[in-house]
């Protein structure tokens, strides 16, 4: 899933995930972006939760875009395997 070796450093790159499972009364969501900081390095923002309401969210600071892009294919490849689509 190399979604993001297509985009070049600098600019937004968001993913928007979905889990569902009506009979499980399961909605969860999931959003990866790669954006940079006011300090000059990129970070990856992750946010979950259920949908329609309040998440959680988390900041993981990077050197360079390459790495914070390296660091979403593995979070987009770990949450595809347990079931979640990209909207």
């Amino acid at each position: 899933m190399d979604v993001v070796r297509e985009t070049t450093p600098g600019k937004l790159q968001v993913l928007v995930l979905e889990r569902r499972d009506e009979g499980c009364n399961l909605a969860r969501s999931y959003v990866l972006a790669i954006e940079p900081t006011l300090f000059g390095d990129t970070a990856l923002i992750r946010e979950w939760g259920r949908i329609g309401a309040d998440g959680r969210r988390r900041l993981d600071l990077h050197a360079d875009h390459a790495a914070a892009a390296e660091s979403l294919d593995v979070w987009l490849r770990r949450k595809v395997a347990r079931g979640y689509r990209v909207r």
